[in-house]
C-alpha cells in the first residue's frame, strides 16, 4: 500500500479519468449516507470526471435506488448506478433460461430484475428449475428457506435440472457506525451447507455475479470509456479484489468491513482515512 490511512480519498483522486465507488460501507449506510459522500460527489462533479456506483446490492432497480439515495441528499442518477442484479440479463442469454421458473429470495424489486432477465417469477413452494437468492429481505425468512429447501431436495431425488444464481455475493455489510449485517451470500452458503446432506459432493452451488467478478468493472469502464480509473470500496474481497482483477487501482476507506492485517497480493493501491 502507498499511501498511509489518514489521507482521504478526494486527495487521491487527481490523475485517474474515472472513479468507481461502493455504495454500503462508502457512500452509504443504513443510518443514511455516509461522512464526506455529498461533498466527494460535489467534487466529482465540478472536476467532471464520470463516476460509476458499483453495489452488489441486487434489492433495488438503479431508479430506485437513486431515489432512495436522493432522499439521502446523494446526487446520484440512475444511469450513474450499477448493481450486480443487472448481470442476471446477460446471465439468462448465457445459459438459455427465457422462460425458465425461477424462485426469488428479495423484494419486489428484485422479481423484476428476473423479469427482465426473461425468467418466469415462481413461489418458492412451486416446482422452480432456477433460484435467485438475491437479497436477506423481503420475504418471511424461515419460511421461504425451508419451502426453497424442500423443492430443491425434490428437484435432486429426480434428477432435475437446477441453477443457482446469486447477485450479490457480499457476506456482510455495515448497517451504521460499528454496526453489521449478514446479506444474501452468507445465506448462499447456509444453504449450500444443507443441500450437502441430500446431493453429497454433486450438491449444486451458486453461480455469483457481483463484485470481485469482472463483469460489473467491466461495464463501468466501458460507459467511463477508460481504464484509467479508481475503485473505491471498503471490503477487500469484493471492491479491492475486483479492481485488482480489472487492472486498476483502488482504494480501501477504513472503517468499513474489512479491518487487520492484509495480504500483500490483495492489497489496495491507497488506504483512505476519510472520503474527504
Amino acid at each position: 500500500m502507498s499511501t498511509p490511512a489518514g489521507r482521504a480519498v478526494a486527495a487521491l483522486i487527481d490523475g485517474y479519468e474515472a472513479v468507481l465507488l461502493d455504495a454500503y460501507g462508502v457512500l452509504v449506510d443504513a443510518g443514511g449516507a455516509r461522512p464526506g459522500a455529498c461533498e466527494l460527489l460535489s467534487i466529482l462533479q465540478r472536476r467532471k470526471l464520470p463516476w460509476f456506483v458499483l453495489t452488489n446490492g441486487a434489492s433495488r432497480l438503479p431508479e430506485t435506488a437513486a431515489r432512495r439515495w436522493a432522499g439521502m441528499g446523494l446526487d446520484i442518477s440512475p444511469q450513474q448506478v450499477i448493481t450486480s442484479a443487472e448481470l442476471l440479463r446477460p446471465y439468462w442469454r448465457e445459459h438459455a433460461l427465457a422462460g425458465k421458473p425461477c424462485a426469488v429470495l428479495g423484494p419486489e424489486d428484485s422479481a423484476r430484475y428476473v423479469e427482465r432477465a426473461g425468467g418466469r417469477v415462481v413461489a418458492a413452494s412451486e416446482d422452480f428449475e432456477v433460484l435467485v437468492l438475491a437479497d436477506e429481505t423481503g420475504y418471511p425468512f424461515l419460511e421461504t428457506i425451508d419451502a426453497a429447501l424442500t423443492t430443491l431436495y425434490a428437484r435432486i431425488e429426480r434428477g432435475a435440472p437446477i441453477r443457482l444464481v446469486l447477485p450479490n455475493p457480499d457476506l456482510v455489510y455495515p448497517t451504521g457506525p460499528g454496526s453489521f449485517g449478514v446479506t444474501a451470500g452468507a445465506i448462499a452458503v447456509m444453504i449450500e451447507a444443507a443441500l450437502v446432506p441430500r446431493a453429497g459432493d454433486d450438491a449444486p452451488r451458486f453461480a455469483p455475479l457481483g463484485k470481485p467478478q469482472p463483469a460489473m468493472f467491466e461495464e463501468a469502464l466501458r460507459r467511463a470509456g477508460t481504464r484509467n480509473a479508481l475503485m473505491v470500496g471498503d471490503q477487500l474481497a469484493t471492491d479491492i479484489r475486483g479492481a485488482r482483477n480489472a487492472g486498476i487501482d483502488s482504494v480501501l476507506v477504513a472503517g468499513g468491513v474489512s479491518l487487520g492485517e492484509i495480504d500483500p497480493e490483495e492489497a489496495p493501491t491507497y488506504v483512505a482515512g476519510a472520503l474527504v
